[in-house]
């Protein structure tokens, strides 16, 4: 017998750091690494001499509350009503374990055996993954050549097992950041069919659109229907501490309670502690960071011509992400080791993103620019103008 997880892919970045084995890359021309979608930097000084005066107060390194620090909850909830122009309270914010466990406690709060989630593709890849661990099913909803969702080809494919819809904005894999509008269509959706709306904000703080990206928060009762996810890890490169939130309804933060005290009990102390410091420090450092991130994702497009003359193809590009179609005939999954080999680039082909058979996933890649400059920024396209193959055949790509 198959267990759900055996029966679940491996993860991509994992499987992706296999094709470096064997593989020298000399001095003057070092991998260029747009794997991951993480910051590969340490959080700011001023918040490292924080979190080591921190780490001298006995409470960092005992239980929190499950559903986190009552302060950092309050917090959250504060700077998430000033940035929406909602209210937000604080029995309408968890902590997580990070927002892959948030997205997971949603899940296990929302969902019984066999029910079903509707997940536009190309879809972030562990959220496919734990559907398949909990018994739940993927509905795949196509996007369109502007790979944003469309809220009227969802309403095709919801059915009597249907409990949420979830989205990604900014996402990931694409990049693209979702019309406020599309956002509120899907919302009417939802509300209409009885079922919740999902929405991952991870890279919120990287949108390239000034305040709110849409007014969700600020509806009657948005709680009846929104669920918001966001994660510490990227805002305050708090990676490897587990730092995520859930934002909804009380009720239901009291289901994921159960999930929580299972799993993990709670996030750790001192990553909220660390979390606390920065919402109440960082605002101005987070607006700088942002900035770099806009500029970097200037330099994709700027460089992206050199490839274009080549055949590629831009469909999508913001916060952490470029998501790029190849002109050879090879697909993406034998492309990418091979890019590693011959370009010394490591990118992740979008079957890790896609269903199996969905033929954009031979097309396409996900791009993470976010741990790059300018200069590695136009060295990858560089490189990548110069492989050569036989090319797809005219209509061949997605």
């Amino acid at each position: 017998m198959t267990s759900r997880t055996e029966a679940t892919f491996f993860p991509p970045i994992p499987e992706a750091q296999r094709w470096l084995r064997g593989v020298a890359f000399p001095a003057d021309r070092p991998l260029i690494n747009l794997s991951q979608a993480a910051p590969a930097d340490p959080p700011p000084p001023a918040m490292r001499a924080a979190m080591a005066a921190a780490l001298e107060e006995p409470s960092s390194h005992l239980y929190a509350p499950v559903l986190g620090m009552p302060a950092l909850r309050a917090a959250l909830a504060e700077e998430w009503s000033r940035h929406y122009g909602g209210r937000v309270t604080a029995e309408q914010v968890g902590i997580t374990a990070g927002c892959n466990q948030a997205f997971a406690a949603t899940i296990a709060a929302l969902c019984g055996e066999g029910d079903e989630v509707i997940l536009p593709v190309p879809w972030y890849f562990n959220h496919k993954m734990w559907l398949d661990m909990a018994g739940v099913s993927a509905v795949p909803l196509p996007c369109g050549s502007d790979l944003i969702p469309d809220p009227e080809a969802a309403r095709a494919l919801i059915t009597p097992r249907t409990r949420a819809i979830a989205l990604v904005t900014p996402n990931n894999p694409c990049g693209v950041e979702y019309p406020g509008e599309v956002l509120a269509g899907f919302h009417a959706l939802c509300a209409a069919a009885g079922i919740r709306l999902i929405v991952d904000e991870t890279y919120r703080d990287f949108d390239s659109r000034p305040g709110a990206p849409h007014g969700l928060l600020t509806r009657d009762g948005w709680d009846e229907v929104l669920v918001q996810l966001y994660s510490f890890s990227k805002a305050y490169r708090l990676t490897g501490h587990r730092v995520g939130a859930v934002i909804g309804a009380p009720d239901l933060l009291h289901q994921i309670e159960k999930f929580q005290d299972t799993v993990a009990i709670c996030a750790p102390s001192f990553g909220q502690k660390a979390a606390l410091w920065g919402l109440e420090h960082l605002s101005q450092w987070k607006a700088e960071q942002r900035d770099e991130i806009l500029d970097r994702r200037a330099a994709i497009e700027e460089h992206f011509g050199l490839l274009a003359a080549k055949g590629w193809k831009l469909l999508g590009c913001g916060a952490y992400f470029a998501y790029i179609e190849h002109p050879f005939a090879e697909g993406s999954a034998q492309l990418a080791p091979r890019l590693v080999r011959e370009a010394g680039v490591l990118i992740l082909p979008a079957t890790m993103f896609t269903p199996k058979g969905d033929p954009s996933g031979d097309r396409q890649f996900r791009v993470a620019f976010a741990n790059t400059d300018r200069a590695g920024i136009r060295a990858f396209a560089q490189r990548l103008a110069q492989v050569d193959g036989p090319l797809a055949a005219p209509g061949g790509a997605a």
